[in-house]
């Protein structure tokens, strides 16, 4: 198989025509033609992650967060992109069209909490493969099997996504929740508007918290890694069943230290 046979599986399943007009999804390093016997999938393409592709032998590396985001000034030789070019590693990125596509990031972390039927939250217009406009949604909402406090809501997702978590205490037991993975605070208002008793995401600002506290919701940080990291065994056994011939490998490296 061919990067593009990969790029196609993930086109299919999270169309690259999704992505916001302020991401970077796509393949973003390497060739199109470029065999492929080993892929590792990570959340980020990291020094680290580059290493791991390096030592294991992957030619592709496919992750959520895009390689190349912000302008490129420089290639250096200690640059990540360098690194990657030279070892013959190519890497396919599905950022915002894998938050936005069904069975992506959100329906993943919304599994992870035990919700099921989940519905939209909020709705962004996308154009689809065939050019026309469609529309998907940022985040999902659904109910809990039981109501919990708040508190003990918060305890919940710490535990099921082994993260740290900061959360206000809502004024009524937590039954609709919504969730967003990543920096999802601007679904507050929808989450507020739809009536859910809690918002589970991650790059929540005070004054943000302050709001919520204010509105009566249970609002949940639980840091855009963990919000996030749901994704990468779902896809990597995507992949799997897609291209069975390969080795398909994961990574759930957290760059970032809490102490």
């Amino acid at each position: 198989m061919l990067v593009n046979d990969v790029f196609s599986f993930l086109d299919e399943l999270a169309p690259f025509s999704y992505a916001m007009d302020f991401d970077n999804s796509g393949l973003l390093v390497g060739d199109p033609a470029q065999p492929v016997k080993k892929i590792l999938v990570a959340l980020d393409c990291t020094a680290s992650v580059v290493h791991l592709a390096k030592e294991s032998g992957a030619q592709l590396i496919v992750t959520h967060h895009p390689v190349i985001f912000s302008p490129i000034h420089s290639v250096t030789a200690e640059s990540i992109v360098h690194q990657l070019v030279s070892s013959g590693i190519s890497v396919i990125c599905a950022h915002t069209n894998l938050d936005l596509a069904q069975g992506g990031v959100n329906d993943q972390l919304a599994q992870r909490l035990g919700l099921k039927c989940v519905e939209g939250l909020t709705p962004i217009p996308c154009t689809g493969r065939d050019k026309n406009t469609v529309t998907e949604y940022l985040g999902r909402v659904s109910f809990l099997p039981e109501p919990m406090e708040p508190k003990d809501f918060a305890c919940f997702v710490k535990d099921r996504l082994g993260a740290n978590v900061r959360f206000t205490v809502g004024n009524r037991p937590v039954h609709r929740v919504a969730v967003c993975g990543g920096a999802g605070a601007d679904c507050l208002d929808d989450a507020i508007r739809i009536g859910a008793d809690a918002l589970v995401t991650s790059e929540v600002k005070h004054h943000i918290f302050l709001f919520a506290a204010r509105q009566g919701i249970t609002l949940v940080d639980a840091g855009h890694f963990h919000t996030e990291d749901v994704i990468v065994e779902p896809l990597a056994e995507r992949l799997r069943v897609r291209f069975p011939e390969a080795e398909v490998l994961t990574c759930h490296l957290e760059e970032i230290c809490v102490l």
